[in-house]
């Protein structure tokens, strides 16, 4: 059986395998919803059970980074829209250029969250033998950030993950004499990164804005 380059094997032509890929990444979308889902669910029960304490705890979120990390991932967002629009078009170069700007600003994200992290650190909030929090619950407002650690930090590595495909996608895109064969893995990428961008819309306002009130 002939098979066209770019075309595996076991496929018989480039929309059975567009089909396939594009269902292998919903399901690996869809494990990461439940993944993202437990850890929400536990921030809930928790929240639920301790409004006071979550929301002495909140207090020492840094609103305004976190207004502005989600910007930062809004505008990437669109950008990758763009970036998937010039692979349709096969725009080689402006596809290059698209998919290092999407990368640029995750790395700027992960910039201004590793400076909020150190923040947070340097004022005694990160859990463990040196935290300290005025709180009338200590311990409960110490959950607070148990889970704000770890929900963002697990965030944090998708999105680190996001950029390191994105700047070998916008290589890739920048040598490759092949764009067209480049379109789907490129349509696959941005559903991952408006998952990742999705799962920020929905901690931000959990984190920064409904847990300051009790």
């Amino acid at each position: 059986m002939n098979v066209s380059p770019g075309i595996a094997h076991q496929f018989d032509d480039a929309g059975q395998q567009r089909e396939a890929a594009t269902l292998g990444m919903w399901v690996f979308l869809a494990t990461e919803v439940l993944f993202f889902s437990a850890m929400f669910l536990g921030y809930t029960v928790y929240r639920v059970s301790y409004p006071r304490a979550f929301a002495d705890a909140a207090q020492h979120t840094l609103l305004v980074v976190g207004t502005m990390n989600t910007a930062v991932l809004l505008l990437s967002s669109f950008v990758m829209v763009l970036a998937v629009r010039a692979a349709e078009q096969r725009r080689r170069f402006s596809l290059a250029g698209l998919l290092a700007l999407t990368a640029l600003l995750g790395a700027v994200f992960l910039v201004i969250k590793g400076f909020e992290y150190a923040q947070e650190i340097r004022e005694g909030l990160l859990p463990g033998a040196n935290f300290h929090i005025a709180s009338s619950q200590p311990e409960h407002a110490r959950m607070f950030f148990y889970l704000y650690f770890l929900m963002t930090g697990v965030h944090a590595l998708h999105v680190f993950i996001g950029v390191l495909l994105l700047g070998g996608f916008a290589l890739r895109a920048l040598f490759t004499r092949r764009i067209a064969a480049m379109g789907t893995a490129v349509d696959l990428l941005g559903l991952y990164w408006h998952f990742v961008d999705t799962v920020w819309v929905f901690l931000f306002p959990l984190i920064y804005l409904i847990a300051r009130h009790p």
